[in-house]
């Protein structure tokens, strides 16, 4: 593990911004645990931050493809585009049902 990677995450659990919903109303959002999951993404713990946001491992490639496809102007970027949307919106529905469910 990379020591400035760790570094790095533990000033990212002290600047987490809280969850107005889940304090206003005590029920968690579609987002809830999306920071929580990039702190163990940076830690290394891949297993646990997919346990806490299963869309994360769809919402990064989605922004990496955004972002190169206007960059480098890729042919199948609509695609990819396309697809990764609809597994992210997918995934946070099906993780947030659950959630609601336990």
């Amino acid at each position: 593990m990379n020591l400035s990677l760790t570094i790095q995450a533990l000033r990212l659990n002290d600047y987490m911004l809280p969850c107005l919903n889940k304090e206003l109303l005590g029920l968690d959002c579609p987002g809830c645990g999306l920071q929580r999951s990039v702190s163990l993404l940076l830690n290394g713990e891949l297993w646990a931050a997919f346990k806490m946001y299963p869309a994360l491992f769809t919402l990064l490639p989605l922004f990496v493809v955004l972002i190169s496809g206007e960059v480098f102007h890729m042919k199948y970027s609509n695609r990819l585009v396309i697809g990764l949307s609809i597994a992210s919106v997918a995934l946070i529905l099906i993780n947030y049902t659950i959630k609601l469910i336990l």
